[in-house]
């Protein structure tokens, strides 16, 4: 048994800020992806998500009926036969690897699906954000919705605030630009709990929810309508605004030796980096206009390029 394929994603613009209703901005990507699947003889990895699976299964059959009902039966017994979640997507990165597997589970064993080919009303989308919300706060303590959603649909998704959302359309690629966003590779699998904590303590004291206001979420905003209006100058110059408010008042969440290089892209204008998720370790999420140059920089680094000006 092989189902279909569920892609990680990217969130652009909004980490953190979402939670405090800013504007976001999440794409597909379809570099990474993972599918449901049953082998005659599974390995470690398998059998560790046939596990995990087995647990998700009794979390999902007290989830409140009124919300979702699955074929609860039907996966234990799928489960039962070694069913896991065959991924490429990797875990602890901030590219949604429990995202996918909750579009893929509610793909295959929700009844009443709401499916990708009908109109989808914002109250659809808020609906199956809802559900997704609920399914994937399994992973994490406390989940928003937006990357299974995000993996189930296979569209960006543009966050105008909490309860208003739509699937949206980008700039066309450029293929011949020179500019681009590239994932950096940090080397370290970051735990998104603790830094939602570390975040959520921050809230307490007025000084950074006034930063969050006046300079964060306004930055986010304009980042989120530079990028879909395809006023480059404009991205780059909030950009710059935004990396320099992360690197000032979001350092737990930059791994320590990224402190430098992150000051660097800053003082070079070669790049900018930005959170990719909660930060903590995974990918750092780099914008450059010359990626060439940016590569020059980071050539200590493995970039992978996601999107091209």
């Amino acid at each position: 048994m092989k189902g279909p394929l569920f892609y990680s994603k990217i969130l652009l613009f909004g980490e953190y800020g979402i939670i405090k209703d800013s504007k976001g901005l999440s794409i597909p990507y379809n570099f990474y992806n993972g599918a449901l699947k049953t082998d005659k003889n599974p390995s470690d990895e398998a059998i560790k998500s046939n596990i995990s699976l087995q647990k998700f299964a009794t979390y999902l059959s007290k989830v409140n009926e009124d919300l979702v009902v699955f074929e609860i039966e039907k996966l234990k017994e799928d489960v039962d036969n070694g069913m896991y979640f065959d991924s490429s997507i990797p875990q602890g990165y901030g590219v949604g690897s429990s995202g996918a597997l909750v579009a893929a589970i509610y793909d295959k064993y929700a009844l009443n699906k709401i499916t990708v080919l009908e109109n989808l009303t914002r109250e659809k989308l808020l609906q199956l954000k809802a559900i997704f919300s609920k399914m994937e706060s399994f992973f994490h303590g406390k989940s928003s919705g937006l990357d299974p959603l995000n993996s189930y649909l296979s569209l960006p998704i543009l966050i105008n605030s909490k309860d208003n959302i739509e699937a949206t359309g980008i700039p066309t690629q450029s293929t011949s630009g020179k500019g681009a966003v590239f994932l950096l590779d940090s080397g370290i699998i970051g735990e998104t709990a603790p830094m939602v904590s570390i975040f959520m303590e921050s809230m307490k004291q007025e000084g950074f929810r006034n930063m969050l206001k006046t300079q964060f979420i306004k930055h986010t905003d304009a980042c989120v309508e530079d990028f879909l209006k395809g006023d480059i100058k404009s991205l780059f110059s909030n950009t710059k605004q935004l990396s320099k408010v992360v690197l000032n008042n979001f350092k737990p969440m930059i791994p320590l030796q990224f402190h430098e290089l992150w000051k660097n892209g800053l003082e070079t204008n070669d790049y900018y980096l930005k959170l990719c998720g909660s930060g903590g370790g995974g990918y750092i999420l780099g914008f450059t206009q010359d990626i060439k140059k940016a590569q020059q920089s980071l050539k200590d680094y493995k970039l992978e390029v996601v999107y091209n000006f």
